[in-house]
């Protein structure tokens, strides 16, 4: 009895029995945790935890997923940041499916100049843009060229998607942080993309003056990767956009055909019929994307005469909108954060000679709301924009997409129009008009401008099936149609369309291809893919001017503390070692 008192007593003993239950309970952890799976996230913005909609759709894709990332090798701090985020966010992608599978790729791992140009080429033909940065060697500074983004691939299709959010004007790790905190909805929309089996139906309508095929052919490619996509002449048939399905015996049902339509710079007039039959594409639920110039100006007879006029162009839309809680106004907007166009400024022998300045009626515009539609877009390039305001609605909520800049000046219809303006430096208190809303949200339960206006027996006939409010729908309202056009230039005897948002003068490629896939994808969206986009993380990155102001204080306290503390609780061990043996 004696000798197990003792044992009991002995702290070897205790250590051998604390050592075999800490393996027991590890043990028995991982045994539980291979049957329920859960994670925990302790950042407070939770950056580690996928959305519900982002989970639902990798737990539902049933083939494996590849991707291909080209950010790897010898890369600046900032690309080596979102490389390694990126890693991370295709881990937490392969937590919830064995189906994701991924690789690092370095595109100038060659020595052989020949071989990376061959990488190189291959990867712009497959889609990827590369981007020049300045690198340090031992000989010095080099510019070297990088493919930020990757190449995901599913059941035989590959789509590229772009890893960094390029933004006109942002610091580099701006740009960074921003293309860290869209990393889960560019993943999530290329896995779309490539998983999705049925689209649903979108159509631009034509008839009425809109955009050619030609000039929106590039948007219509890109909605293709998630929709239907088709043109549709109304033609005044009530048909255009909506169909019969039959719910029981001899009774049937109106449904839409698409899901959202486009109506892209009409510039004839909208008879009374078309009007209905959109009215009643949404009061059915339609939601429909409006680009409408409530001013007729162009650049065409500028670059004979230097001058031209821009008038007001009723297509017979207002009170249309305005029931919708929405206003286009006759005016021009000017603004001083404009996109440059060229001009002559002289010969050089028989060649002209060309300089950029500021075109005040070509505003560019950058995004400051936080809705997921335009939030970390690039810059938007227009044309000829008007403002917008907004009707005193209650039940219909107005979100303010677009707004030009602080220096705006707002020119009322007619308004002459002339190049002669570049010739002089622009007088800031001439712009001095607050910041115009130029794209507007409408969030709500629509009700219909025809309401009251036809008569009973067309309302309540079957092939009718009038609508007099809608559910809870959404519209989008731009004041530019030329926002959705794509420059076109021709060769080799063929027209071709230009990317959506490449200004063909300048070189430079502005956001409006994102801002229409945004604006389309919100409209439609069921799968929370803009909830994703909407998300966001609280990037902490180090103040280098103050990490630099008390660099000496900060290497004082790590390396001496550390040896204050070990050598302080020695001291105290060692008290309590000779206070417990004295006795």
């Amino acid at each position: 009895m004696e000798k197990i008192k003792n044992k009991k007593n002995n702290p070897r003993y205790d250590n051998i029995i604390q050592l075999i239950a800490g393996f027991i309970i590890v043990v028995l952890i991982n045994v539980i945790g291979s049957y329920i799976f859960t994670r925990f996230d302790l950042t407070s913005e939770k950056r580690y935890t996928l959305s519900s909609s982002t989970r639902q759709l990798i737990r539902e894709t049933d083939d494996i997923i590849y991707f291909k990332v080209y950010l790897d090798g010898d890369l600046p701090s900032d690309f080596k940041r979102l490389s390694q985020s990126t890693r991370e966010m295709l881990d937490e992608f392969r937590a919830y499916s064995d189906n994701i599978q991924y690789e690092f790729i370095n595109p100038t791992a060659s020595e052989d100049a020949k071989t990376r140009n061959d990488v190189y080429d291959r990867l712009v033909e497959q889609g990827l843009i590369p981007t020049e940065i300045a690198v340090r060697t031992k000989e010095g500074q080099k510019q070297q060229n990088i493919f930020p983004g990757a190449l995901v691939t599913y059941k035989g299709k590959t789509v590229p998607i772009s890893l960094l959010a390029n933004q006109l004007g942002a610091a580099p790790k701006d740009i960074i942080n921003k293309s860290i905190q869209a990393l889960e909805y560019n993943i999530l929309s290329a896995v779309r993309k490539l998983s999705t089996n049925t689209k649903p139906k979108i159509a631009f309508t034509q008839g009425h003056g809109e955009l050619t095929n030609l000039e929106t052919a590039d948007i219509a490619i890109a909605l293709s990767d998630y929709y239907n996509v088709e043109y549709v002449d109304l033609k005044g048939q009530v048909s255009a956009f909506t169909e019969r399905i039959e719910v029981e015996n001899g009774k049937y049902n109106l449904v839409n055909k698409f899901k959202a339509i486009i109506i892209a710079k009409p510039d004839s007039t909208f008879s009374e019929k078309d009007k209905f039959i959109i009215d009643q594409f949404i009061m059915l639920g339609g939601k429909v994307l409006w680009l409408i110039d409530p001013v007729f100006a162009t650049m065409d007879s500028l670059q004979t005469a230097n001058r031209t006029i821009g008038i007001t162009q009723d297509i017979n839309l207002n009170d249309q909108l305005f029931k919708y809680g929405v206003r286009l106004n006759s005016n021009l907007i000017m603004d001083l954060a404009a996109l440059p166009i060229p001009m002559v400024t002289g010969m050089m022998g028989n060649q002209p000679q060309f300089d950029f300045f500021p075109w005040p009626y070509f505003p560019v515009l950058t995004a400051t709301s936080s809705n997921p539609v335009v939030k970390n877009i690039n810059a938007v390039r227009t044309e000829f924009i008007s403002s917008i305001d907004t009707v005193d609605d209650p039940t219909i909520k107005k979100t303010i997409l677009l707004t030009t800049s602080q220096y705006t000046r707002v020119a009322m219809t007619p308004v002459m129009i002339s190049l002669e303006i570049l010739g002089r430096d622009p007088d800031t208190r001439d712009y001095s008009e607050p910041p115009q809303p130029v794209a507007v949200l409408l969030e709500g339960k629509f009700k219909s401008v025809f309401t009251n206006r036809i008569p009973k027996e067309i309302a309540n006939a079957p092939e009718i099936g009038f609508t007099s409010e809608s559910p809870d729908n959404r519209m989008i309202v731009i004041s530019d149609g030329d926002m959705i056009k794509n420059q076109v230039q021709f060769s080799n005897g063929t027209y071709t369309p230009l990317p959506l948002g490449y200004d063909r003068h300048t070189g430079q490629t502005f956001g409006n291809k994102e801002l229409m896939l945004n604006a389309v994808n919100y409209l439609c969206d069921d799968s929370g893919l803009m909830s994703v986009r909407s998300r966001e993380l609280k990037l902490r990155a180090l103040d280098v001017n103050k990490a630099r102001e008390s660099l000496l204080s900060w290497q004082l306290i790590n390396i001496v503390v550390p040896v204050v503390l070990i050598i302080f609780f020695g001291l105290i061990q060692f008290a309590l070692r000779k206070k417990r043996f004295s006795k």
